[in-house]
């Protein structure tokens, strides 16, 4: 396979990133399975065929169902709110499409799991929107777990941070709306957290957590795109059902603690996700904010230099280096969809499953409710617990 159709849903802010990702593939990364960006789905006419002719995609609807029935449409691409990822996501695996699906999967552990099992049954390739996994500095500090080159590890702690909800007249645009987005901070930060602690430390055993909603209520919009929003005219305010920020702490399955913190409201922070590993041999830190660069600490260093290093991962021995430009020469926020992209590709050259997959989005979204359950039942809970029984039976 050379090419690989693509037919989009949504057409904002991942629609954006997305999109990027797609027409800058073929050009940095000529080798790999070529993806061709056939047709665009959004709501709003005037502003899916806006984005249709910014984004360079051949065509749009308004209707996703229609999309599902093209006959050139290989892989659908699922960026649209949280509450549309099960129907289309199954819809389109029983169509015979491929299905790339941006996190969380779904709005329930209990939908994540169903949309698994069909995609499984359909026999398609199916990936999950875990972008961060593909920054370069995050694949160095992998690189060093694996490598056992921290020793063991003793301790995992994450931070997303985030401040654009400070505000209480910012209006309650969908990712407040519970229905809409599953949760606040919880699932649309702390999911990334999960994610990479999944991804460098391995399976958590055990959660405990706390959550708040510092402002129960906000004006309605009359605009919303990515992380901004205008209000309406009217002081009609509606309710915020979501968190505003949550934290928890976590045993993982190899003995290693975690504790992690999502929130919109650490005033002066844009857009910190951070992560900090504790070993026996060794530590590491990465920032987001600083996202070409790793803390590096080694034990075995000499008493008299040693301390945190800073490695810019650069250089050609780093994951994508060579695609890119020449050492020192930085990559950015929209390069980990363009990496996250192109391991898509390779698994259609490779014939393989992408990873992260939807398996990784079901053992997300079992966290993710593991930590909903303690905060009700304030206690420690099992992830076993919650991914052989259902939540109710739990809670009750």
């Amino acid at each position: 396979m050379k090419k690989l159709n693509i037919g989009m849903v949504g057409y904002k802010f991942m629609g954006k990133a997305h999109s990027h990702a797609y027409r800058d593939i073929p050009l940095f990364f000529p080798d790999t399975v070529h993806p061709e960006m056939k047709v665009i789905c959004g709501r709003n006419p005037e502003g899916v065929a806006t984005a249709a002719r910014q984004f360079g995609w051949e065509d749009y609807t308004t209707d996703w169902k229609s999309l599902l029935e093209r006959e050139d449409i290989d892989l659908v691409d699922i960026n649209s709110p949280s509450n549309n990822h099960k129907e289309i996501a199954i819809a389109a695996a029983r169509a015979g499409k491929h299905v790339f699906c941006e996190k969380p999967l779904a709005l329930t552990l209990e939908d994540s799991r169903e949309m698994l099992e069909v995609v499984e049954a359909a026999g398609v390739k199916h990936m999950v929107g875990f972008n961060y996994r593909f920054a370069p500095a995050v694949l160095l500090a992998k690189k060093l777990v694996d490598e056992g080159r921290l020793g063991t590890i003793h301790h995992f702690r994450a931070w997303f941070l985030q401040d654009w909800l400070v505000d209480p007249d910012f209006p309650r645009v969908w990712r407040l709306e519970k229905e809409v987005a599953g949760s606040g901070s919880h699932g649309d930060l702390g999911a990334h957290l999960i994610d990479l602690a999944h991804y460098l430390i391995g399976d958590i055993n055990e959660v405990i957590g706390m959550n708040q909603t510092f402002i129960k209520e906000r004006p309605l919009p009359s605009e919303m795109a990515g992380l901004s929003a205008k209000g309406s005219d009217s002081d009609e305010k509606g309710e915020v059902t979501v968190d505003d920020a949550t934290l928890f702490m976590a045993r993982f399955a190899n003995g290693a603690l975690g504790s992690f913190e999502a929130t919109r409201f650490a005033t002066g922070h844009r857009c910190k996700n951070s992560f900090e590993i504790n070993g026996s041999k060794g530590s590491v830190i990465f920032d987001f904010e600083r996202m070409n660069e790793l803390q590096v600490y080694f034990t075995d260093d000499r008493d008299d230099v040693q301390g945190f290093r800073r490695v810019l991962a650069t250089d050609p021995p780093h994951a994508y280096a060579e695609s890119w430009w020449p050492p020192g020469h930085t990559i950015g926020y929209e390069h980990t969809f363009i990496h996250e992209i192109v391991e898509l590709m390779e698994s259609f050259r490779e014939d393989r499953q992408p990873v992260p997959n939807f398996h990784d989005g079901v053992k997300c979204q079992e966290v993710l409710e593991a930590v909903d359950i303690s905060i009700e039942k304030q206690q420690w809970v099992r992830i076993l617990d919650v991914s052989t029984t259902k939540k109710g039976e739990i809670l009750s």
